[in-house]
């Protein structure tokens, strides 16, 4: 009886291991070895206005294939080391690599592939590098196939022609120019061993782009090195005396011109922080991207700029070469970038404006620092709520209360003007230094970073160590940033997820973006209560040049230390704008002062950059019906009429 159940089960298993490897042989039979995929060919990218209009074509491959003969042995180990040293004595698949990154990939390390070499040519060459079980799947079989028919030179030679080095470089003889200026065949050990680093992750590894990450270049560099040494391809003593190599600097890959190069960039480095594609897919080119850029603002930002900044600039003023404006425009229902503006021209002014980072946010960071104490009900360090008609101390240079024993922070208002007894409401519309870094201790510095980043600002412009210096707003953002983050001041403390695209495909399919969702990331009420507030500021304070709109409008202006840069931020309902004018050394890249820029003994927020702003939103919303803010707020009997924070 019971030989009996075990000849049964020994048939049953006999037959499924017979249908698995039916499957398995059937699977090979089927799938063949197609031809080279597009991303194999030279392709470019096309980019479009949100209305489906032509907005620029870049991106297209850089490569030139080279023979293996011409790769120093040098280089081809340094290659293995990095990403294969069994290649020459190992089949087309390692299935325990393949495990280990899976298990690794599981364990939340980051996508981990374990793929050979004979992978990822085959990935490269015949197939995308979308993540998928059935590409994977593929994959598999078409190595195997290759392998048995190519030599392990020949895929080596494809795998050194069709992999991605960055700054749009496809194969290694593009790599060698793009990062050193010479050809393959010139490359000694050490610079081969960095273009080896660089197929890991080739923008986070460019030093030029990235040079915050050297030391994680540096680790990974010698990791090669002492991988060549492990496999006897490389001698201790000729180890010891190697040196990281100097690298060339990065030029610019598209020859796009103008705002549509500044445009291209943003819309770049949006698709791959979001990792909507791979870096090496988009550099390969062939995708079709709507944009979420309205043709029609976006030439009204450029002609602003034009008409109320670059026609004041004169050659002969040596403070006028310094001076460069940059601009986004966010509609805050959608989240959509509607228009940007990065600097004169991609072509001459190579960092986008829009997206840097290099100068302070000023005052502009002051609102955060209100919604922050209105959200979280803070209260003075006599124990009254903040509200706006709390009365604070506006004396210049006034030392910050409640700081940890041995701190001392006493800053000056502009101009050192002494305002005395003043309210949060006169304060903001007199963008009052001294009041809104009392306020940042009172509602906690931390709080305050907090709010920021859920209003919208980036965590890395953000430090974790935080004190009242930032409520003058010594965090460095980009306009794009703080549209972000006004936008949700904008949309009642909603925050809706910005977006550059619209769409994007390649080849006719459709790539996924993420959901635009909007969530209420502050109260309604901290929010309205910001922007009724900087209504008031339109009205009476700093802002004023936006009274010229003829519409209801909330705005802050800023001004950077040393004068470097001058901001102004405002919204209608309908649309948020940030625009700078800065000041940076054309050669060095140094920031420098506007003080005498366009004939203007001063620059301020609330002069060139609040007419530029109030002339693109004329433009912009000509023909939108006016409508007003709907506000909801407390009423005033609920509010404190002299509060002190004495």
């Amino acid at each position: 009886m019971v030989w009996r159940l075990v000849r049964v089960l020994l048939q049953i298993l006999l037959a499924i291991a017979l249908l698995a490897f039916g499957g398995l042989v059937l699977l090979y039979l089927s799938v063949e070895v197609p031809t080279a995929n597009d991303a194999a060919a030279a392709q470019r990218n096309t980019y479009l206005y949100d209305d489906g209009t032509l907005l620029a074509v870049a991106g297209s491959v850089n490569r030139e294939n080279v023979a293996l003969s011409e790769v120093p042995l040098s280089v081809r180990h340094a290659v293995l080391a990095a990403e294969d040293r069994q290649f020459y004595h190992e089949g087309a698949v390692d299935v325990r690599a393949m495990l280990r990154g899976a298990y690794y990939t599981i364990r939340g390390a980051g996508p981990q592939s374990g793929s050979t070499i004979t992978q990822q040519y085959v990935k490269n060459y015949y197939l995308y590098q979308t993540r998928t079980i059935t590409r994977k799947i593929k994959e598999i079989i078409i190595s195997v196939k290759v392998d048995r028919r190519l030599s392990k030179g020949k895929i080596l030679e494809g795998y050194l022609n069709t992999s991605y080095f960055g700054r749009n470089a496809y194969g290694i003889q593009a790599a060698a120019q793009a990062y050193y200026g010479k050809d393959v065949s010139s490359l000694n050990i050490a610079e081969g061993a960095y273009l080896a680093v660089l197929l890991k992750a080739p923008s986070a590894y460019d030093l030029s782009a990235y040079p915050r990450n050297r030391n994680r270049v540096e680790k990974r560099w010698n990791y090669v090195l002492n991988g060549m040494v492990a496999e006897h391809w490389l001698t201790p003593a000729a180890r010891r005396n190697l040196r990281f190599p100097q690298l060339r600097k990065a030029h610019p890959a598209a020859a796009v011109s103008g705002q549509r190069g500044y445009v291209v960039q943003a819309v770049e480095q949006y698709l791959l922080n979001n990792n909507i594609v791979s870096e090496q897919d988009l550099a390969a080119g062939g995708f079709t991207i709507t944009t979420t850029i309205d043709r029609r603002r976006q030439a009204a930002l450029a002609q602003a700029v034009s008409r109320q900044l670059l026609s004041r600039l004169s050659p002969g003023r040596k403070q006028d070469v310094w001076v460069r404006a940059a601009a986004a425009s966010v509609d805050p229902l959608s989240g959509r970038t509607v228009a940007l503006y990065g600097g004169a021209d991609a072509l001459r002014q190579h960092v986008n404006g829009a997206t840097e980072r290099d100068y302070q946010v000023a005052s502009l960071f002051k609102p955060f620092v209100l919604a922050a104490a209105l959200d979280n009900s803070s209260r003075t360090q006599s124990g009254e709520p903040i509200t706006p008609n709390t009365v604070y101390d506006g004396t210049s240079r006034r030392p910050v209360q409640g700081l940890p024993y041995g701190s001392f922070y006493a800053p000056a208002n502009e101009d050192d003007r002494n305002f005395g007894a003043i309210t949060v409401e006169t304060a903001m519309e007199q963008s009052v230094n001294s009041v809104f870094a009392q306020m940042a201790v009172d509602v906690g510095p931390q709080t305050v970073r907090s709010t920021a980043l859920v209003l919208g600002l980036p965590p890395d412009v953000l430090p974790t160590d935080v004190g009242p210096s930032i409520a003058l707003g010594t965090p460095q953002a980009s306009v794009l940033d703080m549209s972000q983050a006004y936008a949700t001041l904008d949309n009642h403390g909603a925050r809706r997820l910005y977006t550059l695209v619209n769409g994007i495909t390649k080849g006719g399919i459709a790539v996924a973006l993420p959901q635009s969702v909007s969530n209420q990331v502050i109260s309604r009420h901290a929010a309205d209560t910001t922007t009724a507030m900087l209504n008031d500021v339109v009205d009476h304070g700093t802002a004023q040049a936006a009274r010229a709109l003829g519409r209801p409008a909330a705005a802050k202006t800023g001004t950077a230390e040393d004068d470097v840069a001058a901001w102004f931020a405002g919204y209608t309902p309908e649309l948020v704008t940030v625009v700078a004018v800065q000041g940076q050394d054309p050669v060095t890249g140094a920031l420098r002062p506007l003080y005498g820029a366009v004939g203007e003994q001063r620059v301020n927020g609330g002069d060139l950059p609040g007419r530029i702003w109030t002339d693109y939103t004329l433009a912009a919303l000509a023909t939108t019906p006016v409508t007003p803010f709907q506000l909801a707020l407390p009423p005033p009997s609920q509010l404190p009429s002299s509060s002190s924070e004495e």
